[in-house]
């Protein structure tokens, strides 16, 4: 065990631990949930502070005695190691001050191990003094966060992508199939199985391309800001030089904010990013419901699309098999549309100069960011890309539907049709029966008028009206 101080008393540090006084008293007081601090954000945090190492010494701040064992320090936790010595509950008091503590501890101890010093002994190097220098919680902490929700937003984006890319495999797969076209849950005209799929392919494109532009939203940092803004305690040089470092350390194209209070104590870029991501959950629950729907049954309902089976779906009904994934996907939506709602909140609430409910902003938006990249690729992997139609299905839907009549008005006249759907209703024949048994079409041109190709187009020429008039 050491022993370690600090304004309000001495505390026993086991030896083992490369944090100090500062964290455990956080551990203390904020024994809030099971939740950790994610890995990704941690790391993000370790590439801020070699940033910081490496500026002050290029300055002269440092002397390589100092320098290099903190660099060392710091690469070794981007590697992935020592991030069991991060132990804090992601809900936290002081804007995220425990964190950066706990990080300049742990830093501050590797490095002492490094050059063959005990833990603790804070007088070769020392947490604050040292490995924070010319920095501030308020300035550290939110651009390790803007940092890990670049590197998210990519790789959600390299997800969108592929999910739009099964998508449009889908919609080629499925251009010839005919199926009814539904508003408000009731029967409506005829249209491609093809078209549908075409549309969900659109709607992610579109995500696609909001979620690219959300990074440009997200790259200013203020990082040399310091406490609030002003850059207090920073040398000039270094407010100059670190954001530098900073992006080739990161490989990410991040920017110095031109006013560091308004970076500082405004987190708007952040609601503004998860409005986008809110949009793109918004749309995977709408395609998720609609493709239970078209799979429903499958006896006793649509049946029109047939999902792949992943899992059993009842402990008391054998051979029942539900749409989970899609399910799963609902959830994973909702929870991100919640986390949306949250982060909007928490940031209206910030006070003056920071906003003090940034340890919760970065748990909800990097929650939010992990849970859709994992639902997307599960989404296209188990599910879309695996769709199959059922095509005997769609088409009997189509034939049994009133609603085909539509395609006729243009042709036969409003009137007209309404005849001749009177005729079948009072014959309880389809309006395709009716049509070849009144001489209005023979079969081969009632089946043209339905062909695929004819969906896929545009309304009617004056030419096609002319002729089957």
């Amino acid at each position: 065990m050491r022993i370690e101080k600090d304004l309000i008393g001495e505390l026993e540090i086991d030896d083992n631990k490369y944090f100090g006084i500062h964290t455990k008293r956080a551990l203390s007081n904020f024994k809030i949930s099971d939740y950790k601090i994610d890995k990704e954000f941690l790391k993000s945090f370790a590439q801020v502070k070699l940033a910081a190492a490496i500026t002050n010494e290029e300055l002269g701040f440092f002397k390589k005695d100092i320098s290099k064992p903190i660099i060392f320090a710091c690469n070794e936790i981007i590697k992935g190691k020592y991030l069991d010595q991060f132990p804090l509950d992601p809900f936290q008091g002081g804007a995220g001050t425990s964190l950066n503590m706990n990080f300049n501890e742990v830093i501050s101890n590797i490095a002492l191990e490094y050059i063959g010093k005990n833990k603790g002994d804070y007088k070769v190097i020392n947490p604050l003094d040292h490995v924070n220098l010319h920095q501030s919680t308020n300035d550290v902490y939110p651009t390790a966060l803007k940092i890990t929700i670049l590197r998210l937003l990519k790789t959600l984006e390299n997800e969108v992508s592929l999910l739009q890319e099964v998508f449009q495999n889908k919609e080629k797969e499925f251009s010839d199939i005919i199926k009814l076209g539904r508003t408000e849950l009731q029967d409506a005209v005829p249209m491609t199985l093809g078209m549908e799929f075409s549309a969900y392919a659109e709607a992610i494109s579109r995500d696609r391309w909001r979620i690219f532009k959300a990074r440009e939203r997200i790259k200013v940092v203020n990082l040399g800001g310091t406490a609030i803004g002003t850059g207090l305690g920073a040398s000039r040089d270094y407010i100059l030089r670190v954001v530098e470092n900073l992006r080739k350390i990161t490989g990410l194209n991040i920017a110095r904010a031109e006013n560091f209070v308004d970076a500082t104590q405004n987190l708007d870029s952040i609601v503004e990013v998860f409005a986008i991501i809110k949009t793109y959950a918004i749309n995977l629950i709408k395609i998720s419901n609609d493709l239970r729907l078209l799979s429903s049954g499958p006896k006793g309902g649509l049946g029109e699309i047939i999902l792949p089976s992943v899992q059993s779906g009842s402990s008391i009904m054998p051979g029942k098999v539900n749409p989970v994934i899609l399910e799963a996907v609902i959830q994973t939506g909702l929870r991100v549309v919640s986390n949306e709602s949250a982060i909007s909140t928490a940031i209206s609430m910030g006070n003056l100069e920071l906003n003090h409910l940034l340890p919760f902003i970065a748990f909800a938006s990097i929650e939010s960011l992990n849970i859709l990249i994992n639902i997307t690729k599960i989404l296209r992997e188990k599910c879309i890309s695996k769709i199959k139609a059922n095509e005997k299905n769609c088409k009997k839907h189509v034939e049994n539907s009133n609603t085909i009549a539509t395609v006729l008005v243009p042709i036969l006249g409003y009137k007209r049709v309404e005849e001749l759907l009177k005729i079948g209703k009072e014959k309880n024949k389809t309006i395709k029966e009716v049509l070849v048994e009144e001489n209005v079409f023979s079969l081969k041109e009632v089946e043209d008028l339905l062909n695929p190709k004819r969906m896929r187009k545009l309304g009617y020429t004056d030419d096609e009206i002319k002729r089957n008039t």
